[in-house]
Protein backbone atom coordinates (compact mmCIF):
# COMPACT_ATOMS: atom_id res chain seq x y z
CA UNK A 1 0.00 0.00 0.00
CA UNK A 2 3.13 2.24 0.10
CA UNK A 3 3.74 2.15 -2.97
CA UNK A 4 0.30 3.47 -4.12
CA UNK A 5 0.54 6.44 -1.68
CA UNK A 6 4.00 7.25 -3.23
CA UNK A 7 2.30 6.74 -6.95
CA UNK A 8 -0.67 9.23 -5.31
CA UNK A 9 2.12 11.75 -4.13
CA UNK A 10 3.84 12.04 -6.69
CA UNK A 11 0.84 12.73 -9.31
CA UNK A 12 -0.10 15.43 -6.99
CA UNK A 13 3.22 16.90 -6.30
CA UNK A 14 4.15 16.98 -10.29
CA UNK A 15 1.12 17.41 -11.43
CA UNK A 16 1.39 14.23 -14.07
CA UNK A 17 -2.75 13.96 -14.69
CA UNK A 18 -1.61 12.28 -18.00
CA UNK A 19 -0.34 9.40 -16.07
CA UNK A 20 -3.97 8.24 -14.84
CA UNK A 21 -5.60 6.85 -17.55
CA UNK A 22 -2.49 4.74 -18.83
CA UNK A 23 -2.12 3.62 -14.90
CA UNK A 24 -6.15 2.78 -14.69
CA UNK A 25 -5.89 0.70 -18.38
CA UNK A 26 -3.15 -1.10 -16.97
CA UNK A 27 -5.08 -1.91 -13.34
CA UNK A 28 -7.75 -3.26 -15.55
CA UNK A 29 -5.75 -5.32 -18.31
CA UNK A 30 -4.41 -6.88 -14.82
CA UNK A 31 -7.84 -7.09 -12.71
CA UNK A 32 -9.05 -8.81 -16.47
CA UNK A 33 -5.78 -11.10 -16.59
CA UNK A 34 -6.01 -12.42 -13.04
CA UNK A 35 -10.05 -12.93 -13.01
CA UNK A 36 -10.05 -14.54 -16.48
CA UNK A 37 -6.61 -17.00 -15.59
CA UNK A 38 -9.05 -19.45 -14.03
CA UNK A 39 -12.72 -19.33 -14.15
CA UNK A 40 -15.49 -20.03 -15.94
CA UNK A 41 -15.24 -16.34 -17.08
CA UNK A 42 -11.99 -16.59 -19.26
CA UNK A 43 -13.82 -17.52 -22.50
CA UNK A 44 -15.56 -14.17 -22.61
CA UNK A 45 -13.06 -12.04 -21.82
CA UNK A 46 -10.69 -14.10 -24.44
CA UNK A 47 -12.97 -12.67 -26.66
CA UNK A 48 -12.19 -9.29 -25.74
CA UNK A 49 -9.27 -9.37 -26.96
Amino acid sequence: MEFLSDLWKFLMERKKWWLMPIILVLLLIGVLIVIGGGSSVSPFIYSLF
